[in-house]
């Protein structure tokens, strides 16, 4: 199962008593949020959860699996995601 943006914002009329339209308003704005810092560069840190941030990845060379052809992999950004303290103690926990 995976939580979609809908999911969240059902949970905020649920458990708040907002309307849908805010609920959703909410949601989109956390994420745009998210999505600008990473595009000006910042790192976003959100407490008990992790952090997100971009990477430059340089081009290096690699091989195509299906042919075994050496082939050059273009640099690129990539965002990436590393799980805070909290969030990987209550994972381990649940398990």
């Amino acid at each position: 199962m995976s939580v979609t943006k809908k999911d969240i914002s059902d949970d905020l009329v649920k458990k708040n008593g907002i309307s849908h339209g805010l609920a959703k308003a909410i949601v989109n704005q956390f994420f745009d949020e998210i999505k600008n810092a990473l595009i000006s560069g910042e790192e976003v840190k959100i407490s008990g959860l992790g952090n997100f941030k971009v990477l430059n990845k340089s081009a290096r060379p690699g091989r195509n699996p299906k042919t075994g052809e050496e082939v050059t992999i273009s640099a690129r950004k990539v965002v990436t995601f590393k799980a805070g303290q909290k969030l990987k103690k209550i994972v381990l926990e649940s398990s």
